[in-house]
């Protein structure tokens, strides 16, 4: 051994997503729309699921913007017990019937392994939770599972364990994971996280795989959440996901955070038109 001594992880050797595994770009492509590639993916959708009439509103005013994918939370790990746990199949029932009325892909989170049998059927694409993110036993599961993945980074994790993280899905036989920057957890308080905007051309570089940003749980402000998109997608990034809720205040998670459907559409009209969103 050398006196640098043999490097461990994931530049010591060829990982499966990797530009040294694959030079080109990946694309996923989930019912006719693309994450990767040229063009950029708004992901849009409450926090959490809380009712048939709630989730009905927003994605019918998203998808009359032109938002193609719906995100939200059926089972949510919250950090005190008592917060709202979500509404778990009964939820996910809730957003495939909403879907498939307005015509949209679905993203939501899974928490353990037992529950992809039953989320499987209800929802495009698995979202792997922050908190779970070296959940290794679910990240396996998800990558035999064969759907796409949305994978967030975790709180505290570095660059590296978040690509190696991904390196367990792929491992397992699947390599439609997308990677979500939300933030990481800093000594600042003048945001929920801190938005590691260098995460985004090092992962891109780094990785072949789609790389988007959450611009709701990365900064946890309403009023800066256009900048930052805007910061994102000058970046690289594939995509951005926000959080919109009909009525923020009544919402049962999240409520400070999320916009509502009038201030989602003045987002959205400063996003497509800082010609940095390509449709």
């Amino acid at each position: 051994m050398s006196s640098e001594g043999k490097k461990e992880g994931a530049s010591s050797r060829k990982l499966l997503v990797s530009r040294l595994h694959k030079s080109e770009d990946t694309v996923i492509r989930v019912k006719g729309t693309e994450f990767g590639g040229e063009s950029h993916t708004m992901i849009a959708g409450p926090c959490s699921i809380e009712s048939h009439e709630q989730l009905l509103t927003v994605a019918k005013a998203l998808k009359e913007a032109g938002v193609e994918v719906l995100r939200g939370g059926a089972f949510k790990p919250r950090t005190s017990p008592y917060d709202f746990q979500g509404l778990g199949e009964q939820g996910l029932e809730l957003m495939k019937e909403v879907a498939d009325e307005v015509g949209m892909v679905t993203v939501s989170e899974i928490m353990i392994a037992e529950q992809i049998r039953k989320a499987a059927p209800y929802i495009d694409i698995f979202q792997i939770g922050a908190r779970n993110m070296q959940n290794f036993e679910l990240l396996k599961a998800v990558g035999r599972s064969g759907k796409p993945v949305l994978l967030k980074r975790g709180l505290s994790a570095t660059l590296e364990e978040f690509v190696l993280a991904a390196e367990y899905i792929a491992a397992s036989g699947n390599e439609q994971v997308m990677l979500i920057e939300r933030g990481i957890r800093t000594f600042e308080k003048w945001t929920r996280n801190t938005l590691d905007i260098s995460a985004i051309p090092i992962l891109k570089q780094e990785t072949h795989l789609p790389v988007l940003v959450d611009i709701t749980h990365s900064t946890g402000r309403k009023d800066i959440l256009l900048p930052c998109a805007k910061a994102a997608l000058a970046a690289g990034a594939h995509g951005i996901m926000v959080e919109v809720h009909p009525d923020p205040p009544s919402a049962l998670s999240d409520a400070k955070q999320q916009i509502n459907v009038e201030e989602f559409h003045t987002f959205w009209q400063g996003v497509r038109q800082s010609g940095l969103y390509n449709e």
